[in-house]
């Protein structure tokens, strides 16, 4: 077998695992791709066809609940809830643009809380959630009342975002707490402009929404992942080796052939 032939069948196999990984995607991560797919269509103000993913995702899930999906009821309702705003945000003629980004992002990161079962995608939201959340805290420390507004408008955007994802991942009582802390600042926004008191809810809430971050674990790369990174480590490694030992016995009989011109 020449160089080439090797180099050729280390490229078959090499893609071979790939291959075999992405065939091996489940129901919901199929689903998860369309809802990613209906996202991109209405980044690209192609609402038609965001629609359209929209309507063959309500068939695929339908299929796939019946073949006994293990969904919980809860999971269902989310999934149904995320699925019909992010509909109504693709047929709307007159919604803004930045409100149907959220509501199909909204759809997305629920679908991707049930996908997988590593971290998931609306971790990625913290910065952005973090860094609304303590400039309110500051504006209403310095008394900025026009900005403490603003920015607590900005967080409750953004944690509206990530709100149905979040039930899925995380346990019941510390969504209830920080509803409760949430709910408390949003109604009594004038108190915690003024009274210290009020400060120290938000000082509590700050401590539950990065206990709520932490407390995700860490993504792993999935086991199969991992076996496709090995396979293609070796198989690099065993071309090279096989390249190497060739160029090797090349250069040796070539040194052989001259030591027989210089005996000769």
């Amino acid at each position: 077998m020449n160089i080439k032939k090797f180099l050729l069948l280390a490229i078959i196999c090499l893609l071979m695992p790939i291959s075999v990984y992405a065939e091996g995607q489940s129901p919901m991560e199929r689903l998860d791709d369309i809802s990613d797919e209906a996202l991109q269509m209405v980044k690209f103000h192609r609402y038609d066809d965001a629609r359209k993913l929209l309507d063959y995702f309500s068939d695929q899930f339908k299929g796939v609940t019946v073949t006994g999906q293990p969904l919980t009821m809860d999971e269902v309702r989310i999934i149904n809830t995320s699925h019909d705003e992010a509909m109504e945000a693709a047929v709307s003629p007159d919604m803004k643009h930045e409100e149907r980004i959220n509501k199909l992002t909204k759809f997305r990161l629920v679908m991707d809380a049930i996908a997988t079962s590593h971290q998931p995608l609306w971790t990625e939201m913290e910065g952005p959630i973090m860094t609304a959340f303590h400039q309110a805290r500051e504006a209403a420390v310095n008394g900025n009342s026009a900005n403490f507004h603003a920015s607590f408008n900005t967080f409750l955007s953004l944690y509206n975002v990530i709100y149905p994802s979040m039930k899925i991942d995380v346990p019941v009582e510390n969504i209830q707490r920080l509803d409760a802390r949430i709910k408390f600042i949003d109604e009594y926004r004038s108190q915690v402009l003024t009274d210290s008191q009020g400060r120290v809810e938000l000082d509590k809430l700050d401590t539950d929404l990065q206990n709520l971050f932490a407390n995700i674990e860490d993504d792993e790369a999935d086991p199969s992942l991992w076996w496709v990174i090995i396979s293609t480590g070796s198989i690099i490694i065993a071309t090279l080796s096989y390249v190497g030992w060739r160029k090797y016995q090349g250069e040796k009989d070539v040194r052989k052939d001259r030591s027989r011109e210089h005996k000769d």
